[in-house]
């Protein structure tokens, strides 16, 4: 290596409420001499981290500006209420936004979700934040609805939380800056997508395809075979039939073929 080579690394940011642990672990598998640097950061300033080139890629919450961002929708989270323990509300299973309207529901200024309408009654001031948030609703003053994730990564002893119909949901996504799609960035996008260690965007455009026409030909080898030793015609002229025998069960008609 000169003195200008930079070692390849992968630096991935992530909001709160996101656990990278599966894809992080997994790109270690695959990618041991690539180190991945995990760098969190909140939903506001996800956006501006990847633009300025301080992550190569990191998961974020839509919606957001995708001025210079490609983004790939992962999943959706369920919105939860936060609830004291006691509350009347953790008796049931789930509730509507409706339920709450007699209730002092706290807006965070880190808000996740996207309101239209905020329910309930609003609190005298906005919490800066959702940990504050949390820490007013442990203390009696009023509930919060948020991603269950956000529940979670904020667990109290005495607060419980439950599913919220009618809210709007958080999705969470992965986003890179689209001119800089790099090898390692589609290394990771395929980690996330589940592609296995031998699938790659080549592979399976290019190679794949033949793959069945090597299939089909050793089929009808195997099945001239057949024929050629007195064994039952209906299962050398099976046609249509035979082939979908064969993807039920496998490899395993061609092979007693061959011997």
């Amino acid at each position: 290596m000169t003195g200008s080579e930079v070692p390849p690394q992968f630096r991935l940011a992530y909001v709160p409420g996101v656990t990278p642990t599966k894809w992080v672990r997994i790109w270690n598998e695959r990618l041991p001499d690539v180190p991945l640097t995990l760098v969190p950061v909140s939903p506001a300033e996800a956006p501006g981290v990847l633009r300025a080139g301080g992550a190569d890629a990191g998961f974020v919450r839509l919606p957001i500006d995708r001025t210079e961002l490609s983004a790939i929708p992962l999943y959706t989270e369920t919105t939860v209420v936060v609830i004291p323990k006691d509350h009347i509300v953790a008796a049931v299973e789930e509730v509507s936004t409706g339920d709450l309207a007699d209730e002092i529901v706290l807006h965070p200024l880190d808000d996740t979700l996207d309101w239209e309408s905020l329910p309930g009654r609003p609190a005298i001031e906005r919490p800066e934040t959702t940990a504050d948030a949390i820490e007013l609703v442990a203390a009696g003053v009023g509930v919060l609805v948020v991603p269950q994730s956000l529940a979670r990564l904020h667990h109290r002893r005495d607060l419980t939380y439950r599913p919220v119909t009618g809210a709007p949901e958080s999705r969470v996504a992965l986003s890179w800056p689209e001119e800089e799609t790099t090898d390692l960035v589609e290394e990771f996008i395929g980690i996330v997508r589940g592609r296995t260690v031998n699938s790659t965007r080549g592979r399976k455009q290019g190679a794949a395809p033949a793959q069945p026409k090597g299939k089909r030909t050793d089929k009808a080898g195997g099945a001239a075979r057949k024929s050629a030793q007195g064994k039952s015609p209906r299962g050398g002229s099976g046609g249509s039939g035979g082939a979908r025998g064969a993807r039920n069960t496998g490899r395993g008609k061609p092979g007693r073929g061959r011997k």
